[in-house]
């Protein structure tokens, strides 16, 4: 009976002190997680830092011939397309839309400021292609801009094979040989047409990603519209019925999403527009409508003041809490305006 007694203490006493080893050993491992956390924490709030603005006329200049600092017409425009992507690629964390891993699988803001951004270098690259580089409809194609715009619309969230970050790289690279080409008076097949035929089409399309972004900024409280789908035109006919009224919310988890989207837009916009201003100023000049690009860029700066809450707050239009998409939507709105009036100047003769 004793020894089982003592066999029965030795027992417990064991438990008891493995038990201590592993306490020991939890407690390290749950250190080192909380502290790997904190690290990843601390890296994704700085990844989410917004890049700085960058000066279009340094970056024209340092994309210029060594030899000879030729800058053309269109240099500004493309040199500054090729900033914007560079950019994307090589801020703080990389290109992180497309990410798997931690930190930049829990980051939200960043990839929908990312894909802001995107869209208006699809945009303007598009235009590019067909509008800038051509002289008439009929004209042939730009042998790199026929590579560069597709590169950029391929899918913004792959990341095996093939990864979004290469082939907005042969992009880049094509887009780089068409500057080059453009910058070399011994290849007169690279053009860039600066008129305000090929202005005005290219705004036309800025003015349908303001108004959507408008939209879906003002739809953050929810509202009931009238349908104006079929407006102004009495023989205009849809597919299928629509109601007269309709509701529109963005959803609650959304909210920040199309904030962030809308400053990288606008982020993009100013810098093509200050890009346009040059390229195109003999045709702005004639126009007199410097002015009302300007008050454009002006109206767009203003949506890239430093947000001071830890969220985007979604208060009621004269609530007691503030609503930033409401605010946002307000300097966009009035850019979208200036833009109307900008593309009506260009489109007098």
């Amino acid at each position: 009976m004793t020894t089982r007694f003592t066999d029965l203490a030795d027992t417990v006493m064991d438990w008891l002190h493995n038990w201590r080893d592993h306490r020991n050993l939890l407690k390290l491992v749950a250190a080192g997680t909380g502290l790997l956390l904190l690290i990843l924490v601390l890296v994704g709030w700085y990844w989410s830092f917004e890049p700085d603005p960058f000066d279009i006329d340094e970056v024209t200049r340092s994309m210029a011939p060594e030899t000879r600092q030729r800058i053309t017409v269109g240099s500004p425009t493309t040199a500054t397309i090729i900033q914007l992507m560079d950019t994307l690629l090589h801020k703080p964390g990389g290109y992180i839309s497309n990410d798997k891993l931690p930190p930049g699988v829990w980051l939200d803001n960043m990839p929908n400021w990312e894909f802001g951004v995107l869209v208006q270098v699809r945009d303007i690259t598009r235009a590019l292609r067909n509008d800038f580089s051509r002289s008439q409809s009929q004209s042939v194609e730009d042998k790199d801009l026929i590579i560069a715009e597709p590169k950029f619309n391929f899918d913004s969230e792959s990341w095996l094979i093939p990864s979004t970050e290469g082939e907005y790289r042969e992009g880049l690279q094509a887009l780089r040989r068409y500057l080059k080409r453009l910058q070399d008076p011994a290849e007169p097949q690279a053009q860039f047409y600066a008129r305000a035929d090929n202005l005005s089409d290219w705004l036309g399309q800025v003015e349908k990603r303001l108004g959507s972004l408008s939209q879906r900024l003002s739809a953050s409280v929810g509202q009931i519209r009238v349908n104006t789908d079929l407006g102004g035109d009495t023989g205009a006919r849809q597919s299928t019925p629509a109601s007269g009224e309709l509701e529109i919310k963005t959803p609650w988890l959304e909210i920040d999403d199309v904030f962030y989207e809308t400053r990288g837009a606008a982020w993009a916009l100013i810098h093509l527009l200050k890009a346009i201003e040059k390229d195109f100023d003999q045709v702005l000049r004639k126009k007199n409508a410097l002015v009302s690009l300007r008050q454009i860029i002006r109206e767009l700066e203003g949506t890239q003041q430093p947000l001071w809450s830890p969220v985007v707050l979604n208060g009621t239009g004269f609530g007691l809490f503030a609503n930033h998409s409401l605010v946002m939507a307000s300097y966009i709105s009035r850019a979208n305006a200036a833009l109307i009036d900008l593309r009506q100047l260009l489109q007098q003769g």
